[in-house]
């Protein structure tokens, strides 16, 4: 199973890390999400894929240590947070330039 999840893992940072290096702030911003699940992704695996039971009293005689899921989901919440904000910046730059191409926006700012 680790090493199923290692290449989703290097798939989301190979497609990540093109869409970043192009030259549309759509595709970065969609590069950026895309690299924050690959972390995610990895730091899941590194935890240790258990099996297990939920950690309550008397279930059970193996626990699953719920730590890096909720490490993970509060990761996601603010992933999702700072993915809108980047959004909002993208779509408002393109209002104001009329682009979104990275290198009109470099030559406009000149």
């Amino acid at each position: 199973m680790e090493l199923l999840m290692a290449v989703a893992i290097g798939i989301l940072f190979t497609i990540g890390v093109y869409l970043i290096l192009s030259k549309s702030l759509l595709r970065i911003v969609l590069g950026t999400s895309l690299l924050t699940h690959g972390v995610h992704l990895l730091l899941l695996t590194m935890a240790g894929l258990k099996k297990g039971s939920a950690p309550v009293l008397g279930q059970a005689d193996t626990y699953v240590d719920p730590l890096p899921q909720a490490l993970i989901l509060t990761s996601i919440v603010i992933s999702f947070g700072v993915t809108a904000f980047y959004f909002v910046l993208a779509y408002r730059s393109y209002q104001t330039l009329g682009t979104d191409e990275i290198d009109s926006i470099k030559e406009e700012k000149e």
